[in-house]
C-alpha cells in the first residue's frame, strides 16, 4: 500500500516547522547569552568608568584632600586691604540635622579661618554619610583652600549622636577682585551599606594662628541670628 501523499506532505511540513522553530530558539539563546556576557562585563567596568568620569569632570576634586593647603597658608600674606563675605549653607539627604554654627563671615584673603558645622544623626542606629561641597560662584572653588574638612572622608555617627565638625580654610589672595561674596554649601548624603570609619569627634581642634568664627563675631550686618 502506497503512503498517503496528503498525509506525508503534512508530516514533512510539520518537521520543517519544528526545525525552523529550533533554529530560531537557538539564535535567540545565542543573542541572550551575548547580552548577558556584555552586561556582566559592563558591571565590572562601572567602577573604573565612574572614577574616570569623576576625574574628567572634577567631581573627585570637591572632596579630595588639598595636601598643599597647609604649606600655602603658612607662606601666604594676609591681604588686610580686602574683605570677602563667605556665606555658609547646609543641606541634608537622609536621617540628618545639619547646619553651620555661623551663617556668614567677613574674611581677609590669606587669613586662616575655622568654621564649625553641627551634625545630628536622628536615627537610633549608627549611620554613615558623606558631605559634598559646592561653591558659588563656581570659579571661587579654585581659590578656596581647605586644610581640614569633614568632607574629605565618610563620617559615621552613632544612634542619636551629635558632632561638631570644623572646616579650616584660607582664601587665595589671587581670588578675582570682582568676587566679593562666596557661598560654601554642603549637602550631607546618607551612605548605604557598611558604615565608614569615623573621624574623631571629641571636641574641635584648630591649627595655631587660625581665627575661629563664632556667632556674632565677624558676621556682616544682618547675617547673624
Amino acid at each position: 500500500m502506497s503512503p498517503d501523499p496528503v498525509t506525508n506532505g503534512h508530516g514533512g511540513g510539520a518537521a520543517r516547522a519544528d526545525a525552523g522553530a529550533r533554529a530560531r530558539n537557538l539564535r535567540m539563546f545565542g543573542k541572550l547569552a551575548v547580552i548577558a556576557c556584555v552586561m556582566f562585563g559592563f558591571g565590572f567596568l562601572l567602577v573604573p568608568l565612574y572614577e574616570k568620569i569623576c576625574e574628567v569632570t572634577g567631581i573627585n576634586s570637591l572632596t579630595k584632600t588639598d595636601r598643599g593647603a597647609a604649606e600655602f597658608a603658612r607662606n601666604t600674606q594676609v591681604d588686610r586691604s580686602r574683605k570677602v563675605v563667605v556665606e555658609f549653607d547646609a543641606n541634608s539627604r537622609g536621617a540628618w540635622r545639619f547646619k553651620p554654627e555661623i551663617n556668614a563671615l567677613e574674611v581677609h584673603p590669606g587669613e586662616l579661618v575655622t568654621v564649625v558645622y553641627d551634625l545630628v544623626n536622628t536615627r537610633a542606629v549608627a549611620t554613615a554619610g558623606q558631605a559634598i561641597p559646592s561653591y558659588a560662584p563656581q570659579q571661587s572653588a579654585a581659590y578656596f583652600r581647605k586644610l581640614e574638612c569633614f568632607c574629605f572622608q565618610q563620617q559615621q555617627l552613632g544612634g542619636g549622636e551629635t558632632r561638631r565638625f570644623p572646616v579650616v580654610f584660607v582664601l587665595d589672595p589671587k581670588l578675582p577682585k570682582d568676587v566679593r561674596t562666596i557661598t560654601l554649601s554642603y549637602t550631607f548624603f546618607e551612605v548605604a551599606g557598611r558604615p565608614a570609619a569615623a573621624m574623631p569627634g571629641a571636641g574641635v581642634e584648630h591649627p595655631v594662628g587660625t581665627r575661629t568664627a563664632q556667632r556674632g563675631q565677624g558676621e556682616p550686618d544682618g547675617q547673624g541670628g
